[in-house]
C-alpha cells in the first residue's frame, strides 16, 4: 500500500505524523509526506521521503502562523472553540472556510503527485482541503489526521443544522462556494467527505471530542514527537533537583528564583526531554499538551486561546494531572504557587492518566484498520 501524507505548512501541525508514518513503513507500506519546501528537512530528519509542494511566496502567509499562531486572519489562529462552546459559531465558521480557501495553490502541484505517485490513501491536514480533492481525482482512500480537537467538525454540523432549521433565510454558506473553486477545474461535485474525510484518525486523548454526528473516527494513542536534534550535553543525565520544561520566556522569567532545572524552549528537543521532566508549563497547545500527557507529566497551562487551548485545560483540571491559571492570574506570585502545587499534589493524576492513554492503540495497532478502510474506500 502506498501512503501519502499530505502536511499543513507549519512546524508544529506534523508532529502526529512521524509516529504513524514509521508504523506504516514497519508494515511494509510506502509512505511519502508532502510538505511546505521550507520543511522539508523536518521530514526528512524523521527518517521519511519528503515531497516539496507550493511556493515559498504563495503559502508566505500561512507560514506567517508557525511565527504568530495568534494572528486572527490565518487559519489556527482565533478559531477556537471553548469548553462552553461557540456563540460566534457563524463567524467563525466563515473564517474556517477562507482559511481553506488559502491553501489552493496547493492543489495543482498535490494533484500531480498523487496522478503520478498513484497512493492508496492520502491522510490529510484538517485543513489541507486541496489533498481531500487530490484524493478523489486520483482515486485513492482519504481521510484526516488530526492535529487538536475537530472543531472544523463542529463548526460544519452547526452551519448544517441552522441551514436545515432556517432554509432561504440568506445565511451564507461560504464553504461550498469555497469547495466549488477547488473542484471547478476537475469538474467533480461537491461532497461531504471532502470537507471531513472519509473517516477521522484522533490522537487526542480521549474526553475533548466535540460531538460531531456522521463523522467515523479512529483512535490511536498520541506518541510524542517534537522533531530531530541532539540534547545538549548538561541535560544528558539525571536532574539534580525537579526538572521544568517551559514553553514560553515569559514563564522561564517567573519562575526562575525557584529551586528547579529550568529547560527553554530552544535547548533541546522537548519530546526527548520529556520523561525526564518534572512539570510543563506551557499555553495548551495540542502537541504539548497531549505529549506531556503520554508521558505522564504533570502540566500547568496557561490557555492562549487560538484551537483548543482552554479545553485542554479543563480536561486536564479534570484528571487531576496540573492546574489551570487564567490569562490575567497568571503573574509571577501565581505562576510559582501553581508550579509548587503541580510539583507536590499532580504527580499521581498524570501517573493515572499515562496509563489509562497507554490502553489505546498505538500506530502500529491502527495500521490493518487502515488498510482494511482503504480497500472499503479506495475507487482504482
Amino acid at each position: 500500500m502506498r501512503v501519502l501524507f499530505a502536511a499543513f505548512p507549519v512546524a508544529a501541525r506534523a508532529f502526529p505524523v512521524p509516529p504513524l508514518a514509521w508504523a506504516l513503513q514497519n508494515a511494509g507500506h510506502e509512505v511519502r509526506v508532502a510538505t511546505h519546501p521550507d520543511l522539508v528537512r523536518r521530514v526528512t530528519e524523521a527518517g521519511l521521503a519528503a515531497v516539496p509542494v507550493g511556493q515559498g511566496e504563495d503559502l508566505a502567509a500561512l507560514t506567517d502562523l508557525s511565527r504568530n499562531p495568534a494572528l486572527a486572519g490565518h487559519p489556527g489562529g482565533g478559531l477556537h472553540i471553548g469548553p462552553g462552546g461557540c456563540p460566534d459559531w457563524g463567524a467563525q465558521w466563515y473564517r474556517t472556510t477562507r482559511a481553506f480557501a488559502a491553501l489552493r495553490p496547493l492543489l495543482e502541484e498535490l494533484t500531480g503527485t498523487v496522478v503520478r505517485w498513484r497512493p492508496d490513501l492520502v491522510l490529510w491536514d484538517p485543513f489541507c482541503l486541496p489533498a481531500a480533492v487530490a484524493a478523489r481525482v486520483g482515486g485513492a482512500a482519504h481521510a484526516r489526521l488530526l492535529w487538536g480537537r475537530d472543531n472544523i467538525a463542529w463548526l460544519r454540523g452547526r452551519s448544517a443544522r441552522y441551514r436545515d432549521q432556517a432554509p432561504g433565510d440568506g445565511f451564507p454558506e461560504p464553504l461550498e462556494e469555497t469547495m466549488q473553486q477547488l473542484l471547478e477545474p476537475y469538474g467533480l461535485p461537491y461532497a461531504e467527505e471532502l470537507v471531513l474525510g472519509q473517516w477521522t484518525v484522533d490522537p487526542m486523548p480521549p474526553g475533548m471530542r466535540l460531538p460531531a454526528p456522521g463523522v467515523r473516527y479512529e483512535n490511536v494513542r498520541w506518541v510524542p514527537y517534537g522533531g530531530g536534534g541532539s540534547i545538549p550535553e548538561r541535560l544528558r543525565g539525571r536532574p539534580l533537583g525537579p526538572r521544568v520544561w517551559v514553553a514560553g520566556e515569559e514563564f522561564a522569567d517567573a519562575l526562575r528564583e525557584l529551586d528547579i532545572e529550568l529547560v527553554g524552549p530552544l535547548d533541546a528537543p522537548w519530546a526527548r526531554l520529556l520523561p525526564s521532566c518534572s512539570a510543563v508549563v506551557h499555553h495548551g497547545g495540542a502537541e504539548v499538551f497531549a505529549s506531556a500527557a503520554a508521558a505522564g507529566v504533570p502540566q500547568v497551562i496557561v490557555p492562549e486561546p487560538a484551537w483548543d487551548e482552554e479545553a485542554a485545560a479543563v480536561q486536564l483540571v479534570r484528571k487531576g494531572a496540573g492546574v489551570a491559571l487564567r490569562r490575567g492570574e497568571s503573574d509571577p506570585k501565581s505562576l510559582r504557587a501553581a508550579l509548587r502545587s503541580v510539583l507536590q499534589d499532580c504527580r499521581e493524576g498524570a501517573a493515572v492518566w499515562r496509563e489509562e492513554l497507554a490502553r489505546l492503540p498505538g500506530p502500529a495497532e491502527l495500521v490493518p484498520v487502515l488498510e482494511e478502510l482503504t480497500r472499503h474506500h479506495q475507487r482504482i
